[in-house]
């Protein structure tokens, strides 16, 4: 399900942006940085600071986690069952490794979400539909002029 592709733009992604909803189908969208595939099917997040998100993924485990590169203006989402794992559960440690290798201790954490992932889906800025000649060289040359960032 998470193929090779989408696996180099979550590993080259800073941050995420998790979508949840609650109980009452309020929904919430909030950024993380401590992020990674765990297997072909998971990707895991970790709980820094998210107690909405936490207390959504617990009412409604339907989720959504998008990914994009802001200079290309394309990316992934994926959509899935979350369930948030606990520092008291069987797997949590397992699950903390990889995650712990990008915080290096500067980010504590306590609980994960970990998402099945059922869905993926390219998303694209419009100026691919809308101007079907242009590559993905030019959209980065765009926004890096769009944006005067100097690399």
């Amino acid at each position: 399900m998470i193929s090779e592709t989408v696996k180099e733009y979550i590993d080259s992604s800073v941050l995420c942006w998790l979508a949840t909803s609650s109980a009452s189908n309020h929904p919430n969208v909030s950024p993380k940085e401590v992020f990674t595939w765990f297997d072909n099917e998971t990707l895991i997040i970790a709980n820094i600071a998210s107690p909405g998100s936490a207390t959504n993924v617990l009412k409604n485990p339907n989720v959504a986690v998008s990914f994009v590169d802001v200079f290309a203006q394309k990316g992934y989402q994926l959509k899935g069952k979350c369930k948030l794992v606990e520092r008291s559960d069987s797997d949590f440690n397992k699950l903390a490794t990889p995650l712990e290798q990008i915080t290096k201790g500067l980010y504590p954490f306590d609980s994960i979400f970990r998402t099945e992932v059922k869905e993926v889906k390219e998303i694209k800025a419009p100026g691919y539909f809308a101007f079907p000649d242009k590559t993905e060289a030019d959209m980065i040359d765009e926004a890096l002029k769009m944006y005067g960032v100097k690399l």
